[in-house]
Protein backbone atom coordinates (compact mmCIF):
# COMPACT_ATOMS: atom_id res chain seq x y z
CA UNK A 1 0.00 0.00 0.00
CA UNK A 2 1.14 3.70 -0.91
CA UNK A 3 2.66 5.35 2.48
CA UNK A 4 1.29 8.19 1.32
CA UNK A 5 -2.34 9.28 2.37
CA UNK A 6 -4.70 11.85 2.79
CA UNK A 7 -6.78 12.25 5.70
CA UNK A 8 -9.99 13.59 7.41
CA UNK A 9 -11.76 14.31 10.52
CA UNK A 10 -14.86 13.01 11.90
CA UNK A 11 -17.00 11.63 14.45
CA UNK A 12 -18.77 8.44 14.41
CA UNK A 13 -22.37 8.57 14.46
CA UNK A 14 -23.29 4.42 14.56
CA UNK A 15 -22.11 1.39 14.51
CA UNK A 16 -22.92 -1.62 12.60
CA UNK A 17 -21.54 -4.76 12.56
CA UNK A 18 -18.06 -3.93 12.88
CA UNK A 19 -18.47 -1.06 10.53
CA UNK A 20 -18.52 2.21 12.01
CA UNK A 21 -20.59 5.23 10.12
CA UNK A 22 -18.23 8.22 10.46
CA UNK A 23 -19.64 11.70 9.94
CA UNK A 24 -17.06 14.08 7.76
CA UNK A 25 -16.20 17.15 8.59
CA UNK A 26 -15.62 18.35 4.86
CA UNK A 27 -16.42 16.09 1.60
CA UNK A 28 -13.36 14.80 0.16
CA UNK A 29 -9.42 14.43 0.97
CA UNK A 30 -9.59 18.66 1.61
CA UNK A 31 -6.67 18.98 -1.08
CA UNK A 32 -9.24 20.73 -3.46
CA UNK A 33 -6.99 24.11 -4.21
CA UNK A 34 -3.73 22.38 -3.94
CA UNK A 35 -1.07 21.12 -6.63
CA UNK A 36 -2.51 17.18 -7.49
CA UNK A 37 -5.73 17.88 -5.77
CA UNK A 38 -8.84 16.80 -7.53
CA UNK A 39 -11.23 19.46 -6.73
CA UNK A 40 -13.75 16.88 -6.15
CA UNK A 41 -15.12 18.89 -2.80
CA UNK A 42 -16.35 21.47 -5.12
CA UNK A 43 -18.87 18.54 -7.16
CA UNK A 44 -19.50 17.25 -3.79
CA UNK A 45 -20.50 20.57 -2.47
CA UNK A 46 -22.67 21.33 -5.18
CA UNK A 47 -24.77 18.15 -5.06
CA UNK A 48 -24.70 16.99 -1.99
CA UNK A 49 -25.83 19.64 0.69
CA UNK A 50 -26.48 17.18 4.08
CA UNK A 51 -23.42 15.98 5.95
CA UNK A 52 -21.19 13.58 4.20
CA UNK A 53 -20.38 10.24 5.84
CA UNK A 54 -17.83 7.05 5.27
CA UNK A 55 -18.73 3.57 5.90
CA UNK A 56 -15.44 2.16 7.36
CA UNK A 57 -14.18 -0.89 9.33
CA UNK A 58 -13.94 -0.39 13.34
CA UNK A 59 -11.01 -2.33 13.91
CA UNK A 60 -9.53 -0.05 16.05
CA UNK A 61 -12.91 -0.40 18.54
CA UNK A 62 -14.24 3.03 18.52
CA UNK A 63 -17.37 4.18 20.00
CA UNK A 64 -20.23 6.40 19.26
CA UNK A 65 -19.16 9.50 19.50
CA UNK A 66 -15.18 9.84 19.34
CA UNK A 67 -13.65 11.69 17.09
CA UNK A 68 -11.59 10.28 14.45
CA UNK A 69 -9.14 10.38 11.52
CA UNK A 70 -9.72 8.78 8.59
CA UNK A 71 -7.30 8.24 5.65
CA UNK A 72 -7.32 7.20 2.15
CA UNK A 73 -4.74 6.35 -0.06
CA UNK A 74 -3.46 9.73 -1.56
CA UNK A 75 -4.55 9.87 -5.18
CA UNK A 76 -7.39 6.77 -4.96
CA UNK A 77 -10.21 10.13 -4.96
CA UNK A 78 -8.09 11.54 -8.29
CA UNK A 79 -7.92 8.47 -9.80
CA UNK A 80 -11.65 7.96 -8.99
CA UNK A 81 -12.71 10.79 -10.38
CA UNK A 82 -11.14 10.68 -13.32
CA UNK A 83 -12.82 6.68 -14.03
CA UNK A 84 -16.09 7.73 -13.29
CA UNK A 85 -15.94 11.37 -15.54
CA UNK A 86 -13.45 11.28 -17.90
CA UNK A 87 -14.27 7.70 -19.37
CA UNK A 88 -17.49 8.08 -20.11
CA UNK A 89 -17.42 11.43 -21.80
CA UNK A 90 -14.31 10.17 -23.53
CA UNK A 91 -16.26 6.60 -24.45
CA UNK A 92 -19.34 8.26 -25.42
CA UNK A 93 -17.43 11.20 -27.85
CA UNK A 94 -15.08 7.93 -29.39
CA UNK A 95 -18.55 6.08 -30.07
CA UNK A 96 -20.46 8.78 -31.53
CA UNK A 97 -17.06 9.49 -33.82
CA UNK A 98 -17.13 5.93 -35.27
CA UNK A 99 -20.76 5.72 -35.45
CA UNK A 100 -21.14 9.07 -37.60
CA UNK A 101 -19.21 7.36 -40.73
CA UNK A 102 -21.29 4.04 -40.15
CA UNK A 103 -25.20 5.58 -40.22
CA UNK A 104 -24.77 9.48 -40.20
CA UNK A 105 -26.38 10.94 -37.27
CA UNK A 106 -28.37 8.10 -35.95
CA UNK A 107 -25.01 6.10 -35.89
CA UNK A 108 -23.75 9.30 -34.17
CA UNK A 109 -26.24 7.97 -31.84
CA UNK A 110 -26.22 4.89 -31.46
CA UNK A 111 -22.26 5.09 -30.90
CA UNK A 112 -22.88 6.82 -28.41
CA UNK A 113 -24.85 4.82 -26.80
CA UNK A 114 -22.67 1.87 -27.20
CA UNK A 115 -19.14 4.06 -25.67
CA UNK A 116 -21.48 4.74 -23.01
CA UNK A 117 -22.62 1.38 -22.07
CA UNK A 118 -18.89 -0.06 -22.73
CA UNK A 119 -17.86 2.32 -20.20
CA UNK A 120 -20.41 1.72 -17.24
CA UNK A 121 -19.53 -1.73 -17.33
CA UNK A 122 -16.06 -1.31 -17.45
CA UNK A 123 -16.21 0.84 -14.28
CA UNK A 124 -18.44 -1.71 -12.91
CA UNK A 125 -15.58 -4.30 -13.82
CA UNK A 126 -13.30 -2.29 -11.76
CA UNK A 127 -14.78 -1.51 -8.64
CA UNK A 128 -15.76 -5.12 -8.61
CA UNK A 129 -12.15 -6.02 -8.75
CA UNK A 130 -11.21 -3.37 -5.87
CA UNK A 131 -14.50 -3.83 -3.76
CA UNK A 132 -11.83 -6.16 -1.12
CA UNK A 133 -8.85 -4.29 -1.53
CA UNK A 134 -8.14 -2.76 1.69
CA UNK A 135 -5.68 -0.45 -0.53
CA UNK A 136 -8.70 1.45 -1.82
CA UNK A 137 -10.77 1.68 1.38
CA UNK A 138 -11.00 4.51 3.72
CA UNK A 139 -9.69 3.53 7.13
CA UNK A 140 -9.53 4.62 11.01
CA UNK A 141 -5.92 5.90 11.62
CA UNK A 142 -6.65 7.46 15.18
CA UNK A 143 -9.45 8.14 17.47
CA UNK A 144 -10.23 10.22 20.75
CA UNK A 145 -13.65 9.83 22.82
Amino acid sequence: MNAEQNTVRGTVRELLDGIALVEVEQGGCGRCHEKGGCGGQQLTQMFCSGPRHYRVVNDTEVRVGDRVTIAVPAGSIRRTANLAYILPLTATIVGALIGMPLGGDPGAMVGALAGLVIAFLCIRYRAARRVDDPAFHPHIVSHSS
